[in-house]
């Protein structure tokens, strides 16, 4: 794999991030999963000002990998890199955009979940996938069904993924890392539960590493 998925698949969980309060809450929050032992960042364009929130957490922790979730346009490929954003994910597979962030040169993980999606996803060279939603879409198993004829692809499943299931997930070797918003939910963020989101990514990370005997 190439230095960012290597870099991602070795934290192996990606907080998926919606952010109401950016200039409030972004560097506060980069800051509370940097201490957990996760210094990686989904920003998703669920709520405006991403890009915003991006170049805020990247300020305050320079070393943090800051990218960009739900990502369903060019211009906003743009936004990303104007503010400094390391990669790129999307819900699903558009060639579009796959192809631009490839010209661009910034990282890109599409949602994928069909053979189809996967196919496409070969002739755009990638390495990792997004896998979402995952549980609703067939979970583990379907993941493990796709890698039988697909073995070339790593794959990040986002959604449904939490502290219960994350084990079952990150111990098989087709998993580069999970995406999740258990550690990042709207009553943690809103309310400023730093010290909490905090343990939330320990325990994570914690999962990952006895998952894969580090």
């Amino acid at each position: 794999m190439n230095a960012m998925n290597t870099a991602i698949s070795k934290i192996g969980v990606v907080p998926v991030i919606k952010l109401n309060n950016p200039e409030r809450d972004a560097a506060n929050l980069g800051k509370a999963l940097c201490a957990g032992g996760v210094p990686v960042a989904e920003i998703t364009f669920r709520a405006a000002g991403a890009d915003i929130a991006i170049k805020l957490m990247k300020e305050a922790c320079p070393d943090m990998i800051v990218g960009a979730g739900t990502v369903t346009t060019t211009e906003q490929i743009d936004k990303v890199l104007a503010v400094g954003g390391q990669f790129i994910v999307t819900p699903g597979f558009d060639p579009e955009l796959v192809a631009y962030a490839q010209e661009k040169n910034i990282p890109i993980f599409p949602g994928c979940t069909t053979a189809t999606d996967y196919h496409q996803a070969l002739k755009f060279g990638l390495e990792v996938l997004k896998f979402f939603p995952a549980e609703q879409s067939g979970g583990l198993a379907k993941i493990k069904a796709l890698s039988a004829p697909f073995p070339m692809f790593k794959v990040m499943p986002t959604g449904g993924v939490s502290l219960k299931n994350l084990k079952d997930y990150i111990s098989a070797p087709v998993i580069a890392a999970c995406g999740g918003s258990y550690m990042v939910t709207a009553d943690l963020i809103d309310n400023q539960k730093w010290d909490e989101i905090t343990e939330l990514c320990k325990k994570s990370r914690e999962i990952v590493k006895e998952a894969r005997g580090e």
